[in-house]
């Protein structure tokens, strides 16, 4: 698989399918490990981090998930519009793309699976995956990440359990997420009061991109705070137990506007729809913003003819570097929103 492909190609965990997926949007776990008598990559020199990049790209490389038609990547040879079509795609961070020398990142075929090579840490193990399925995203790293750790000697404390570059994240070195899309709480306005609520119990909100991205489209991504002192499984539990309240909430949400307010609900869903359908020019936010209220509609049976996955997919199409894959040239501001539109039109026609 070259990088190119993947602009042809739905990610995995767009697919719209798995647990809840009406209401779940993607769940993902990631794992961050550092090999043992190695400087941590944020003060690593550029030297060290090439020898780093040494030990651990063999290793990476010949893991049967990227060997077999995967993508290895040097970020230094990765162009900047690529750069950032892999942090749309959520296959690597901005902290990744922030320097080049000494970093990498692996991608299996599908998207499930990604692993950021002297980010923050010396490995940053991820796996994505649709609907509310943090379990099947636990059983798939933990199996990946004993493999790597026959192969690689990671700095792990009886004491303290993994280190990382971090102090947050020593422990387990997890990070569990799960990407919720909300509209009905936003538009019942009890959102705030569910957030708040989830802050108290030790979990963290971040929006569509994760960390620093506010929350945008109604989507939600709920993650633990918390990584010393607990397992992975009572991690999983404890957030699992939270979302499924939140899922609750969000249900119930939807029957009160399908039952006390339906024509309103209908009125707002179809005049986005026809937005979507006929706009000649339309900016990120607004794409994003009509997308989730049309993305409603359909899973609430209001609009037929569409598939979630078309307009999952259509929330990380829309985005900036994709629309410049697409046309394969560098566009304006103004011409990207000419060619957002178009591409809408052209998808749920």
């Amino acid at each position: 698989m070259k990088l190119d492909d993947l602009i042809k190609q739905t990610s995995g965990w767009l697919k719209g399918a798995g647990p809840h997926s009406e209401i779940v949007f993607s769940s993902r776990i990631r794992l961050a490990r550092n090999l043992e008598k190695m400087i941590f990559s944020s003060w690593a020199t550029k030297e060290q981090q090439r020898q780093t990049l040494a030990v651990i790209e063999p290793v990476v490389k010949e893991f049967e998930q990227i060997k077999q038609d995967g993508l290895m990547l040097k970020m230094v040879d990765v162009a900047n519009v690529d750069k950032q079509l892999l942090v749309e795609r959520h296959l690597i961070s901005r902290e990744l793309v922030s320097k080049n020398e000494g970093r990498g990142v692996a991608i299996s075929s599908d998207e499930t699976l990604s692993i950021m090579l002297n980010e923050e840490d010396h490995l940053r193990i991820q796996v994505l995956l649709p609907g509310f399925s943090l379990d099947d995203c636990w059983k798939r790293i933990e199996g990946i990440d004993s493999s790597l750790e026959k192969k690689l000697n990671f700095a792990f404390s009886v004491k303290w359990g993994y280190l990382t570059a971090c102090p947050t994240n020593t422990g387990t070195g997890m990070r569990a997420s799960v990407m919720l899309h909300l509209p009905a709480l936003v538009i019942t306005k009890q959102i705030n009061r569910v957030i708040q609520a989830i802050v108290k119990l030790g979990l963290t909100v971040r929006g569509l991109f994760g960390e620093g991205t506010e929350a945008t489209g109604n989507f939600f991504q709920i993650s633990n705070q918390v990584s010393l002192g607990r397992s992975e499984e009572e991690i999983i539990d404890n957030i699992k137990r939270i979302i499924n309240q939140v899922l609750e909430y969000e249900q119930n949400a939807r029957k009160v506007l399908l039952t006390k307010d339906k024509s309103s609900l209908e009125d707002q869903v179809w005049r986005s729809y026809g937005i979507l359908k006929n706009a000649h020019i339309i900016s990120s936010s607004e794409a994003i913003e009509l997308l989730s209220n049309v993305r409603l509609g359909f899973d609430l049976g209001l609009i037929k003819g569409l598939s979630r996955e078309t307009i999952n997919e259509l929330f990380i199409l829309t985005q900036p570097a994709h629309l410049q894959k697409l046309e394969k040239k560098a566009l304006t501001p103004h011409q990207r929103d000419v060619k957002r539109a178009e591409l809408v039109r052209e998808r749920i026609k």
